[in-house]
C-alpha cells in the first residue's frame, strides 16, 4: 500500500471518527443511521492510522506532498 495521505487530513478523518462516535455513544442517532455511523467512523480510523484510502487510491488521488528527490 502506497500512502495518500497528510497529516491534517488524517486529523480532519480523526475529529470526524470522534463526532461519529459521541453521536452514537449520546443516543442522538439510532438504529440503521447509528450503525452506519460506526461503521464510517472505523473506517475514518482505519484509514488515518493507515495513511492509505482506497477510494483515493482507485482515483489516482494522493493529499501527500510532491517530494523532489535531487
Amino acid at each position: 500500500m502506497k500512502k495518500n495521505v497528510n497529516s491534517i487530513d488524517k486529523v480532519i478523518r480523526i475529529l470526524l471518527a470522534v463526532v461519529l462516535g459521541v453521536l452514537i455513544l449520546t443516543n442522538q442517532v439510532a438504529g440503521t443511521l447509528a450503525i452506519i455511523f460506526g461503521v464510517l467512523a472505523v473506517v475514518l480510523l482505519l484509514t488515518s492510522f493507515l495513511s492509505f484510502c482506497p477510494i483515493y487510491a482507485l482515483l489516482n488521488i494522493s493529499t501527500l506532498k510532491k517530494t523532489n528527490k535531487v
